[in-house]
């Protein structure tokens, strides 16, 4: 299964990156989605990275320093789920945004919309 990275932070070299390919995520959700990135990476002490899965699931990894034996792989994954329930809106809105934009089924949805708002004499 291929996956796609979106974003990550790394707290040791206090660093944050976003995959270009995503620069048009709306900006509220870039915004949220740093915080959350560098909030995880200095509370799990490790690099966290946010990305896609094949189905345009959101998945997360921890990805624990060099030599770092004290790593909780545990609470890390704890403190993942507690992350999960806490922002599922948001989430979710990053599913439904990365299907739209980068599937098929995404497309042929998009373009039923603008052909229904077009009948309207809408635009999109």
């Amino acid at each position: 299964m291929a996956r796609k990275v979106l974003a990550a932070a790394n707290n040791k070299e206090q660093k944050y990156f976003m995959e270009e390919e995503f620069k048009f995520l709306p900006d509220a959700i870039k915004d949220d989605l740093k915080k959350i990135c560098i909030m995880m990476a200095e509370k799990l002490n490790c690099t966290f990275v946010v990305g896609f899965d094949d189905n345009g699931d959101v998945y997360f990894e921890t990805v624990k320093h060099e030599g770092d034996f004290d790593f909780d792989e545990i609470g890390a994954e704890l403190e993942i789920k507690r992350l999960q329930k806490e922002e599922l809106e948001l989430f979710r809105a990053m599913e439904l945004w990365y299907v739209i934009f980068f599937t098929k089924e995404g497309e042929l949805a998009k373009q039923e919309l603008m052909h229904r708002a077009a009948a309207e004499g809408k635009t999109l």
